[in-house]
């Protein structure tokens, strides 16, 4: 079965439209090209070029690297140099070496630091935007737009959801919400003293932040963008991180050993029924032989929807201090035509920026998800959030009072507003 990406990110789109202030967004599915690479921009004719591409191992580069061949095939002049720079630490990167002349062209970032890139000057407004827009789909449009102001090109929208090994537990037996799920694991540690029936990154409030969504909670209010409270620190958040903690009862591993790696490599060897991820892992677990579904997250009340988890678009952005910026954007609108964008499905498996059908189970898995997601904030408090956060993450899920933890963490977060 295909599926195409659009309908399932609708709910999305509104809620991303909210915190990045701008209209509507023209679907891809009106527009009148088919968007493939015969579409992308006109080759340039200028002098040789060679652009330098920040971007991540393990598939991105793949995909940068046979995206710049087929580039290069349409326009001679332009070369595409692939570097290394993870997503994590492009933007800090990009602040040091911008400036001092030995930065990208185009770098991949996540959208929640379009704000800090904004701010800080290091990136330039996407190049006719409304044609952009009308190209991809409008939650990923949105979540580029800061101030009324789209900046960048996505590649990717994201989210996590839940993994299970079908060898541990079957469809049907998957908990639908966080109580099922706790009593199944205390029968599960009971029969299977060697394996969690859970495992996750209980070091991240990327992936811990579902706990705190209860009854539409969510990160600087509704919108995204009120940051004269963090509103991790509600009701809603104090109750949904004590159910987070209580899981420590049947997972009963230290903080210390349970951040991603742990998690992943627990489902990977087949000793974790359940596992919360993203779609960057399901390539590993195929490999392993693993005979995984991928679902929902489960309800943090009795028959309610499953959990918010945050969603995100991955976007390359032209750098400010680029000495070839129309070359660079040429670039980056040639990554989002649809057959780069299918091409970079197939490599990553990450879910295309534009609606072309998908037909993997998995993909399906995520896009039901999609339903559930919020999109992270893109205001400059994110860097103070992501700073704050692992540690109460931690101390919450190792015993400490969770008002005081999340008090605490609210207060680091607004301490500059």
């Amino acid at each position: 079965m295909k599926k195409r990406i659009l309908a399932s990110v609708l709910a999305l789109s509104s809620a991303a439209m909210m915190f990045a202030g701008c209209g509507s967004q023209t679907d891809s599915s009106t527009d009148t090209a088919a968007n493939t690479g015969a579409d992308a921009p006109a080759a340039s004719s200028g002098e040789p070029v060679t652009l330098k591409v920040w971007e991540s191992v393990d598939g991105p580069d793949k995909w940068i690297q046979q995206a710049g061949e087929k580039f290069t095939e349409q326009n001679p002049n332009i070369k595409i140099e692939f570097v290394n720079v993870e997503l994590g630490d492009s933007t800090s990167a990009i602040a040091l070496d911008g400036p001092a002349g030995t930065g990208p062209d185009l770098f991949a970032a996540p959208h929640d630091k379009l704000g800090e890139l904004v701010v800080g000057g290091h990136i330039l407004p996407t190049a006719d935007a409304d044609s952009v827009k009308g190209q991809v789909l409008g939650s990923c449009s949105s979540a580029l737009t800061y101030d009324g102001t789209m900046y960048g090109y996505p590649t990717s929208a994201e989210t996590y959801a839940l993994f299970y090994n079908r060898a541990l537990i079957s469809d049907d037996e998957v908990p639908k919400n966080w109580d099922d799920l706790y009593t199944w694991g205390q029968s599960f540690r009971e029969a299977n003293p060697d394996k969690y029936p859970i495992v996750m990154d209980v070091t991240s409030i990327y992936y811990t932040i579902l706990f705190t969504t209860g009854n539409g909670n969510r990160l600087f209010g509704a919108s995204g963008a009120d940051t004269s409270s963090s509103y991790l620190n509600t009701d809603d958040a104090v109750n949904g991180m004590k159910m987070f903690q209580k899981l420590h009862d049947i997972i009963p591993v230290a903080s210390a050993d349970l951040g991603t790696d742990t998690a992943d490599g627990a489902f990977k060897a087949g000793t974790a029924a359940m596992h919360i991820t993203g779609p960057w892992n399901v390539a590993s677990f195929t490999e392993a032989g693993i005979d995984f579904g991928v679902t929902t997250i489960p309800s943090l009340t009795n028959g309610g929807d499953p959990a918010a988890s945050f969603s995100g678009t991955r976007g390359m952005f032209v750098s400010a201090y680029s000495d070839h910026p129309e070359e660079a954007a040429q670039f980056a609108q040639f990554l989002i035509t649809d057959e780069m964008q299918q091409l970079r499905y197939e490599i990553t498996g990450a879910l295309p920026s534009t609606n072309i059908a998908v037909d993997s189970e998995a993909a399906l898995g995520f896009i039901a998800q999609l339903d559930y997601a919020f999109p992270m904030p893109s205001v400059p408090q994110m860097t103070a959030f992501w700073e704050s956060s692992g540690s109460a993450s931690c101390n919450i899920w190792d015993g400490a009072d969770v008002k005081t933890e999340l008090d605490a963490l609210d207060s680091a977060i607004t301490a500059n507003n």
